[in-house]
């Protein structure tokens, strides 16, 4: 940020250097009026009437900005409203200094000298300097957030009267301006908008209106009313045929969407019983070149997993054998979602076939335990439960080939949660059914700890 220098110009009549942060640090009121830093009036015209800025609200409600370094406070490190100058020439808002004398300090924060004065100086210039920055800032924010939210608007209307390409172009135009301005947003939900952008979703809607619909709605902060109005047969089946064959930027806003829609609501079975939705949702969480498409695919199978009927139809079109795959590959937030889903899956008997028959199973789910996460482990230790009862014999050798009774006696020997100890213990006991005492030690790798 420029930070004003002294000068040697002169107005006539006086100097037109101001010493308003103290400490050496002097601003040119001449140079400060024509950078911007003083100006602006302050007053805000209000339906004619003249409204007089407060500068404690413009703090607040300004967007994150540069601020002048001599407009902050040296002991809060925030915007000055009531500077006080101390003997020393530094500057300090009014109540942190009094706090900082209350603790029985009788030294200047910043230089650390004795005062020889405890009193302190209301440092108007620098409080005007402040108000009128501010005040510009502020006006130019509200004026810039009227012109966006009137754009808004005028976008809304004429998506009354469109169709066609002029549709798609006035959706494009509504869901930048969406995603670039909050209050844009605001004004979008504030004006029944949500309800006319959901109207344009259906059987006959096309994908390109469909996507850059989808691309508003995502956005915005949708009610109950508004949820249940798109989970109509008609709007979900037009979402799940843009997830299969959108850009990837859309197969993720649509897959945000529906799980917008179904978390937490008490949807039917046949809204996401789809095997389209389900090939589709699989093919996003397999795609590795669009990490955000994967993490957006896993939660959204989490949620549709979460619904009982549908888990035998995620087994049937093969998502265990490739999720399983997958594992080695997915970022710390993709592999708890996976291996939730597929501690899910391992609930039914088909889930559990699949996982025994599936090579890759017991290796790669071992080699995540104890390396990723507590919940990583407690969703490991199901699965492998799951799959050694199922065929305890072939499954417990393969586990503890895998390394799997060494990781089994770190939980045991961890702060893990009981639960998570006693499911490890039956485990480890049902794997050391399959050897003798000495090779089991072995494969436990505790041969030198008993000699």
């Amino acid at each position: 940020m420029p930070m004003y220098q002294p000068s040697s110009r002169r107005r006539d009549g006086g100097d037109a250097q101001l010493d308003v942060a103290g400490g050496g640090q002097v601003l040119d009121l001449e140079t400060a009026v024509k950078d911007g830093i003083l100006g602006g009036g302050g007053v805000c015209f209000n339906g004619g009437v003249a409204e007089k800025l407060d500068l404690k609200r413009m703090v607040t409600e300004l967007e994150p900005i540069d601020i002048p370094s001599v407009f902050i406070c040296p002991i809060s490190l925030e915007t000055m409203q009531d500077p006080v100058t101390l003997c020393t020439g530094q500057t300090y808002e009014r109540s942190n200094i009094l706090r900082w004398f209350s603790l029985g300090h009788f030294t200047c924060p910043t230089t650390m000298q004795e005062l020889w004065d405890c009193s302190v100086t209301p440092n108007k210039t620098l409080h005007q300097l402040i108000y009128s920055w501010f005040s510009q800032k502020y006006l130019a924010m509200k004026k810039k957030s009227e012109d966006v939210q009137g754009r808004a608007l005028e976008l809304l209307e004429t998506l009354k009267k469109v169709k066609g390409q002029a549709r798609v172009q006035a959706l494009k135009d509504l869901r930048q301006v969406v995603v670039a301005h909050a209050s844009a947003k605001k004004t979008v939900m504030d004006t029944n908008g949500v309800a006319l952008v959901s109207s344009l979703l259906g059987h006959f809607t096309s994908h390109a209106v469909g996507s850059e619909a989808i691309g508003i709605l995502v956005k915005l902060d949708l009610d109950s009313q508004a949820k249940a109005n798109l989970l109509q047969p008609a709007k979900i089946s037009l979402m799940v045929d843009i997830l299969n064959e959108g850009s990837i930027e859309t197969k993720i806003n649509c897959t945000k969407l529906m799980e917008m829609l179904m978390v937490g609501k008490d949807f039917g079975s046949e809204i996401v019983s789809s095997l389209s939705l389900l090939v589709g949702l699989l093919r996003l969480v397999k795609d590795k070149r669009h990490p955000n498409g994967v993490l957006a695919g896993l939660s959204l199978l989490k949620t549709v997993c979460s619904h009982e009927p549908v888990r035998s139809s995620v087994v049937s079109i093969g998502s265990v054998p490739q999720l399983v795959e997958l594992l080695p590959s997915l970022s710390r937030d993709c592999l708890e979602l996976a291996l939730y889903v597929l501690e899910v899956l391992s609930t039914i008997p088909e889930g559990r076939r699949a996982l025994k028959e599936c090579p890759n199973t017991i290796p790669n789910v071992v080699r995540l335990m104890m390396k990723v996460s507590e919940s990583c482990t407690q969703f490991a230790l199901s699965i492998l439960s799951a799959v050694c009862k199922l065929a305890p014999e072939e499954c417990a050798s393969l586990a503890v080939e895998a390394g799997l009774a060494a990781k089994l006696l770190l939980v045991i020997q961890s702060g893990c949660n009981p639960v998570m100890k006693q499911r490890s213990a039956e485990l480890l006991k049902l794997c050391s059914l399959n050897y003798t005492t000495t090779i089991f030690i072995s494969k436990c790798k505790l041969t030198r700890t008993i000699q």
